[in-house]
Formats: C-alpha cells, sequence, structure tokens
C-alpha cells in the first residue's frame, strides 16, 4: 500500500495563495457579472454612477467611492456635471481635490496614493487630514477623459494594492461608455422635449399674427413676416377699431427665438389693450412703454411703427417708437419717410412720442418693414441695404401688394443666397386704391 507523504510547508503556502487567489478572481467576476448586469439594464446616468459608487465601495473595502464626471466641452478643472457620493460611514463626504483632478486630466492614468502628505507628486497639497489614503481612476471614451472614479480610505487601516487598481481600472472600463450612453440618451431626450417646446411656441405664435389681411373699401393691405429662426421677435397686427378705422403696427423686440418670441407676445397684448380703450397713436405707445418698462428688465426692449388708418378720411395717423421709419410712396414713383416719433419702448419709463397725420391720395402706399430687409446679408457679409428696396418698391408700385412682397422677398433671396437668415423680415403695406 503506498504512502502519501503530506505537502511541506512551503507547498501549503503556494496552496493557501492560489486558493486566495482564485477566490479573489471569483469575487472581483461577481462583482464585474453583478455591475453589468445592473448598470446594462438601465439609461438612467444617476441610477447607473450610483450603482457604480456602490458596487466600488465593496469590491474594493473602502470607506467612500465618488463618481465625478467632467464637463468635456471646457478646460476648467474645477467644472464637474455629476458629482455622486457612496459611503459606509458617517464622516463627510470627500470631495475630488483639484489638484488631483488635474494629474489625471494631464495623465490620464490611474493614480495610487497610500501616504497622501508624503506622495511627492502633491507637495504643497492640502489633505483632509481624515484621508488616509486613495486609489483614482479615469473614466475614459475613446480617449477622452469623461470623469474619475475614487476610492477613499481602504478598511481596517489597511492600503490599496495594485490588485484594488486593476479591478477598478475593470470596473472604469466596464461603466465609462455606458455612462456616456446614458448622457447622451438624456441630452437627446432633453433636445426632443425642447424643440417640442419650441414647435408649440412657433405654433403660439402663428396663431397671435393675423389670420387674413383686412379688407376694407378703397384699401388694399398686406403683412406678412418669415422668422430666421422656429419662433422670431418681429410682430405685426391689425386691428380693427370700427368700421371706419384700422390699427397697423409693425415691430421688433431685442433678441432671436424663443425669449424674443416671449416679449413680443407680451408687447401685442399690451398694444391691443391700448388700443381698445380708444387711444391716440402716441398715447398708446406711451401707456405701452410704461407697461413693458415695468414688466421687463433693462436691456429688453422694443421698436414699434403705430398708426390709426382712418378709410373715410384718407388719413393715416402715426407714431414711431425707434422702428425704422416706413416709406409714403406716391403713383409717380416719388416718396418720403415718415420719421415723426421718438426713443424705443421698454428702455425709460417715460418717453415723448411725436405724432403726425398724412393724407393718402390715390395710388398712394405706406412700406413698413423690419430691419431684416434691409440688413440681409450674403457670403461677403454686404448687406442688402435700403437703396435696393427702394429700388424694388419703386419698380413695382402698380403691382398687386402680394406680387410687390414677393418681388421683395425674391430680391432678398437673390442676394443673399445660401447664406442662413440672419434677422426676421417682415413687411406691412397699406395701399389706397385709385
Amino acid at each position: 500500500m503506498e504512502s502519501t507523504t503530506p505537502p511541506s510547508q512551503q507547498e501549503t503556502l503556494i496552496i493557501r495563495e492560489e486558493n486566495q487567489r482564485l477566490r479573489r478572481a471569483v469575487e472581483e467576476l461577481s462583482v464585474l457579472n453583478d455591475l453589468a448586469r445592473a448598470i446594462g439594464a438601465s439609461v438612467n446616468t444617476q441610477q447607473i454612477i450610483e450603482t457604480i459608487t456602490r458596487k466600488s465601495l465593496r469590491a474594493l473595502k473602502a470607506e467612500q467611492s465618488v463618481v465625478t464626471l467632467i464637463d468635456v466641452e471646457t478646460t476648467d478643472v474645477g467644472k464637474t456635471l455629476v458629482r455622486q457620493n457612496f459611503s459606509t460611514s458617517a464622516h463627510e463626504k470627500f470631495h475630488l481635490h483639484q489638484n488631483v483632478q488635474g494629474w489625471i486630466m494631464v495623465n490620464n492614468r490611474p493614480l495610487l496614493v497610500n501616504e497622501p502628505e508624503n506622495d511627492s507628486r502633491f507637495r504643497g497639497t492640502k489633505w483632509d487630514s481624515t484621508i488616509r489614503n486613495l486609489l483614482c481612476v479615469p473614466l475614459m471614451v475613446k480617449s477622452t477623459l469623461i470623469g474619475v472614479i475614487t476610492a477613499y480610505n481602504k478598511k481596517d487601516g489597511l492600503s490599496f494594492s495594485q490588485d484594488d487598481q486593476r479591478l477598478l481600472v475593470i470596473i472604469a472600463s466596464q461603466s465609462a461608455q455606458v455612462i456616456e450612453n446614458a448622457r447622451l440618451y438624456e441630452q437627446e431626450k432633453s433636445l426632443m422635449a425642447m424643440q417640442e417646446q419650441v414647435r408649440l411656441a412657433a405654433e403660439i405664435q402663428r396663431n397671435l399674427l393675423p389670420k387674413k389681411n383686412p379688407e376694407l373699401p378703397g384699401y388694399e393691405i398686406y403683412g406678412m413676416t418669415i422668422s430666421a429662426h422656429q419662433v422670431g421677435g418681429d410682430l405685426y397686427d391689425f386691428i380693427l377699431i370700427d368700421e371706419q378705422h384700422l390699427a397697423i403696427c409693425l415691430g421688433d423686440v431685442t433678441g432671436k427665438g424663443l425669449p424674443a418670441s416671449l416679449l413680443m407676445s407680451n408687447v401685442q397684448a399690451t398694444l391691443r389693450s391700448q388700443t381698445l380703450l380708444n387711444r391716440t397713436p402716441a398715447e398708446c405707445l406711451t401707456n405701452s412703454n410704461r407697461l413693458l418698462f415695468q414688466s421687463t428688465s433693462s436691456e429688453k426692449f422694443c421698436t414699434l411703427f403705430y398708426g390709426i388708418l382712418d378709410v373715410q378720411k384718407n388719413e393715416l395717423h402715426y407714431s414711431n417708437a425707434g422702428h425704422d421709419h416706413p416709406f409714403l410712396f406716391s403713383e409717380d414713383g416719388s416718396y418720403r419717410r415718415l420719421s415723426n416719433g421718438g426713443l424705443m419702448l421698454g428702455i425709460f419709463e417715460k418717453i415723448e412720442l411725436e405724432e403726425e397725420v398724412v393724407s393718402l391720395q390715390p395710388g398712394d402706399f405706406v412700406f413698413a418693414y423690419s430691419d431684416g430687409i434691409p440688413e440681409a446679408m450674403n457670403a461677403k457679409r454686404e448687406q442688402f441695404k435700403e437703396e435696393t428696396m427702394i429700388v424694388v418698391l419703386q419698380q413695382h408700385r402698380s403691382t398687386p401688394l402680394q406680387e410687390l412682397a414677393n418681388h421683395m422677398r425674391a430680391a432678398i433671396k437673390s442676394h443673399v443666397q445660401d447664406s442662413p437668415p440672419s434677422d426676421d423680415v417682415t413687411m406691412v403695406i397699406v395701399k389706397r386704391m385709385k
């Protein structure tokens, strides 16, 4: 019968170390498997990061684990998008030291610090006295640093090891792309929601504009606007006061896009309320200015041309709050500017505005417009200019107003070519028929 020789002490030690290594490998695989299953089922960035911090904390037997996401669009090492902390101790939450974050951003590799106060890489750095050691690993996506995962204070007074570093590197590499995908998904959802809000705002804005051009005996009236963006800051309106009087306005508020459209809606509502009180043009604009000044900040303002057409007397009673001066064209092609008015609305609480009454002869027409027409630019940054606008108006002064407006639009398009529109284009034309 064969006898078995018991293993030597050295062999026993080797077997024990191998068992420990295998046990640790099994534990690591279990951690990574749990992590993959947990984060793979979520598209919520916050939930994913919370899972990563919990799993890394337990796997490394640390007191705290922190995931810091960095704004990749800035070089400011102190600016972070997300900072999620998970702790098994009652200690105040640690924050990634700016010097450490800067080191990671420069080197893009793991950082293991077991003696912070004595580490030559961070001479002069003032550490939290309770930080005994830390392990930082970058979160990389296609060679781009998107964040840092940090473990603080190995439990039982131990130091972080190379095995801990290797495990956290695997966790980071497994997590980075998942985090980035979740962030991109959330950004896309946010963008889609914003686009829907802008679409609804544009629809509301369109509904606030006149549904059709007024039809008054002896007159042809036309108005149109083209927004440079989905929503715009230009406004025009026709308000029928009675069978004899029609209020006409055209304005331009500061800015572009959604903020400008909101301010435009406010101005339009204010103007309508003043018009229904049978104010003169100057009184209407003066009261609107005071209300606008009280409800907006000083950098928000509006230019506005406002007139009241009397179809029986064939007169236009108007005032102008800082807007481009409209043209009054005669049938023979001569013209003059309607220049009476004053300051724009919303800058000062009290303003003084001039008024003027002009008689409209058969064939005369008033052309009011926004600065998006003369300031329309081509690729060479050359403006369309008022001189070109006047030529178009003179050449087509005898055509129906919609055709006249189309000729103006065609001339602008020919000038700018493929250049994107820089401002809204709005025009209102009032013509006394012959």
